[in-house]
């Protein structure tokens, strides 16, 4: 992988990507970053998933997103269709969140209104590090709970996500990697909490009806600053910033 903005000579090494990727120092707030694969017209699934899509560049970029953070927020109808599991880290990556100051590996938060999430799923079989439920005051959690979720109750008919950045920091979350859904993702559009966009354009026609990286009712341009373009075998990684002002 090489950079063509800012231009930089040669391959770039893990060490860059960490530095280039990196969250800001000393953050006293909920931080949030998203993270989304798209085709070249727009498409972020192929027969459903994502995976058609992506790029062993592109999952570097994937797990490295996922080693610099402090947890990583879902929505819970990409969790179901993604089929998520806890984070995953062999020996190299969890020897990489160490020397960065982690503590073993981050937490899946996962947003849902009714709390429909299946507690015999892989995202509660299959990880370490018990998830986090995300949801509103009234939601039956008992299941989920005994399942071993952690609850965060954040609104009433719907979850306020501001209000749940606001409980993750209290947690001490702050570094928050959103791997979507597009509905998630508008929003936090809407909410104006996106601080960061990592978005891998894959050389890929997809036509038919797939959802755009954000989509949800209403527009709320929200303005951002380009902050550095990679490239690897076609694919195109641009990283965009919220823009001063």
């Amino acid at each position: 992988m090489r950079s063509v903005w800012p231009l930089s000579a040669g391959e770039l090494t893990g060490e860059d990507l960490e530095e280039i990727y990196a969250y800001p120092a000393n953050l006293d707030r909920p931080w949030v970053q998203v993270n989304f694969v798209a085709s070249a017209d727009g498409a972020v699934e192929v027969d459903t998933t994502s995976a058609g899509l992506s790029h062993a560049a592109d999952r570097q970029v994937f797990l490295l997103g996922r080693d610099l953070a402090d947890v990583i927020l879902v929505g819970a109808g990409t969790a179901r269709a993604e089929d998520y599991r806890g984070v995953v880290a062999g020996p190299k990556r969890l020897e990489r969140r160490r020397r960065l100051g982690f503590d073993g590996v981050p937490p899946i938060a996962v947003v849902t209104r009714t709390a429909d999430l299946d507690p015999a799923s892989r995202l509660f079989t299959e990880t370490v590090v018990p998830p986090i439920v995300v949801t509103t005051e009234t939601a039956d959690t008992a299941a989920l709970e005994a399942a071993g979720a952690s609850v965060l109750r954040a609104g009433t008919a719907d979850v306020d996500l501001p209000r749940a950045l606001d409980l993750l920091a209290e947690r001490g979350l702050r570094r928050i990697a959103c791997e979507g859904g597009p509905r998630l993702f508008a929003q936090l559009v809407a909410a104006d909490r996106i601080d960061q966009l990592c978005l891998t354009v894959a050389p890929l026609l997809v036509a038919g009806t797939a959802d755009r990286i954000a989509t949800g009712p209403g527009s709320v341009p929200r303005r951002l600053a380009l902050a550095s373009i990679l490239v690897e075998d076609g694919f195109t990684f641009l990283r965009y910033r919220r823009a001063a002002g």
